[in-house]
């Protein structure tokens, strides 16, 4: 709850000021928003300089091992020597991914490959194949705080349009970053990576989105990214969520897979692609904290 403190009081926000010296004025502007009928966040999706901090220091091992994966991928591997490759780069950099055993999931990545839209399994007998485009989704704990990303990887000779996918999904992710700044709402970022996927002939997957991260995996917040300008929550200095949009080649619909529980696919077994950044509102505008 945003509920305002006595001028006296200590900030919430742990800086050792007092309230009137430090977070009432950023309080009664987001309270104004508030009146005005605007959802707000809650205190506790906004983040303290010191968890910032944090939360980039985990960011830098996540990108140091997509960066690794991106040198050793190939075609002829399988997924799960890529799982092999991000378990022993992680703990190799002193982390833990975060993916292994949260809620059940068996492994340390998330490897999609085509029509799987997100949380596909590795497996020693999936075999990459030229022609294949894959997301691998690495999450990181380190030292206690938590950072997720993603990227895309075309393998040996892809065709165009599968090609044209995976540059029109980064295209989103960006249009949306583009618009990730204090005092414009979620629903501004969502509008714009939905118009570019509109304007290409694509849809975006709507049940599955972005959400808060850094001190959990999985934070309050949903982020979607079929919203309207000026709706869905706030953006105030100190948020921290993920931009992953899931950009279908055909139709938005999608269902999980009965086996596994977890791996999601295109309805109509077209291809899909999604790049992911873990990303801070700031009092100027965004840091991309893992990439």
């Amino acid at each position: 709850m945003f509920k305002k403190l006595e001028r006296n009081e200590p900030c919430w926000c742990k800086s050792g000021k007092k309230y009137k010296a430090c977070h009432e004025p950023f309080d009664d502007k987001v309270l104004h928003y508030q009146r005005e009928g605007h959802m707000i966040p809650d205190r506790d999706m906004i983040k303290t300089k010191e968890q910032i901090d944090g939360i980039r220091e985990s960011g830098k091992v996540n990108i140091a091992i997509l960066d690794y994966v991106a040198e050793h991928i190939r075609e002829g591997i399988s997924t799960e020597d890529i799982d092999r490759m991000v378990y022993e780069k992680t703990v190799e950099l002193g982390g833990i991914p975060a993916p292994l055993h949260y809620d059940g999931y068996p492994k340390s990545v998330c490897t999609s490959i085509d029509d799987q839209v997100c949380h596909g399994i590795p497996a020693e007998d999936i075999i990459l194949k030229s022609g294949d485009i894959i997301n691998v989704d690495v999450s990181t704990i380190y030292k206690g705080y938590f950072s997720d990303s993603s990227r895309m990887f075309c393998i040996g000779e892809v065709g165009e349009e599968k090609a044209k996918v995976v540059r029109v999904a980064k295209e989103c992710m960006e249009k949306g970053i583009e618009q990730v700044k204090p005092w414009n709402f979620l629903g501004d970022m969502g509008e714009a990576v939905h118009n570019h996927a509109l304007q290409n002939g694509y849809s975006i997957v709507r049940e599955i989105g972005g959400h808060g991260v850094g001190i959990e995996f999985h934070e309050d917040l949903f982020v979607s990214y079929v919203t309207k300008k000026g709706t869905e929550t706030l953006l105030v200095p100190g948020m921290v969520f993920t931009i992953e949009p899931m950009v279908n080649m055909g139709t938005n619909e999608i269902y999980i897979d009965d086996d596994n529980g977890w791996t999601a696919y295109t309805r109509d077994k077209k291809p899909s692609a999604q790049w992911e950044v873990t990303i801070a509102v700031t009092e100027e505008g965004y840091e991309i904290l893992a990439y």
